[in-house]
C-alpha cells in the first residue's frame, strides 16, 4: 500500500523539478516577488495576532475591574435642597421628635390643641 503512495510522490517531485527547470526567468522572478510579499504579510498578520492576544485579556480585565468598582461603590442618593428656615423640620415619620432645647417653645404651649387635632384629623380623613 505504501508503494503506490511512494511512487506517486516521487513522480510528483520529478514533474515539479522538470517544470522549475523549464520556467521562464521573468515568471520565476514574479513568483519569487509574490512569495516575498506573502511572507511579509504573514509576518504582519502574526504581529497583529500577537497584539490582539495581549489586548483582548487586558480589555476584559479592565471591564471586569470597572464593573466591580461600580458595584462596590456606595449608592449616593440625591439630596433635595430645603427651603430657608426649615432646617429643623422632621422629614421622616420614624425619627425621634426634636430635642426640647432645639425645638420652638411655642409648640409645647398648646399641647391640648395638638391632641384634639390628632383625634379630629382621623375622623376627618375617614369621611
Amino acid at each position: 500500500m505504501n508503494a503506490p503512495d511512494n511512487h506517486f510522490e516521487r513522480r510528483a517531485r520529478e514533474l515539479y523539478r522538470e517544470a522549475a527547470r523549464q520556467l521562464d526567468p521573468a515568471v520565476a522572478a514574479r513568483l519569487r516577488a509574490a512569495r516575498r510579499d506573502a511572507l511579509a504579510k504573514a509576518d504582519d498578520s502574526s504581529l497583529a495576532h500577537r497584539l490582539l492576544q495581549l489586548l483582548l485579556p487586558a480589555g476584559a480585565f479592565a471591564a471586569i475591574a470597572f464593573v466591580a468598582l461600580f458595584m462596590s461603590s456606595p449608592v449616593q442618593r440625591p439630596t433635595t435642597a430645603k427651603p430657608a428656615g426649615t432646617s429643623q423640620m422632621v422629614d421622616v415619620d420614624g425619627e425621634l421628635p426634636p430635642d426640647a432645647a432645639a425645638a420652638d417653645p411655642t409648640l409645647y404651649q398648646n399641647l391640648d390643641f395638638y391632641g384634639w387635632l390628632a383625634k379630629n384629623s382621623d375622623s376627618e380623613a375617614s369621611r
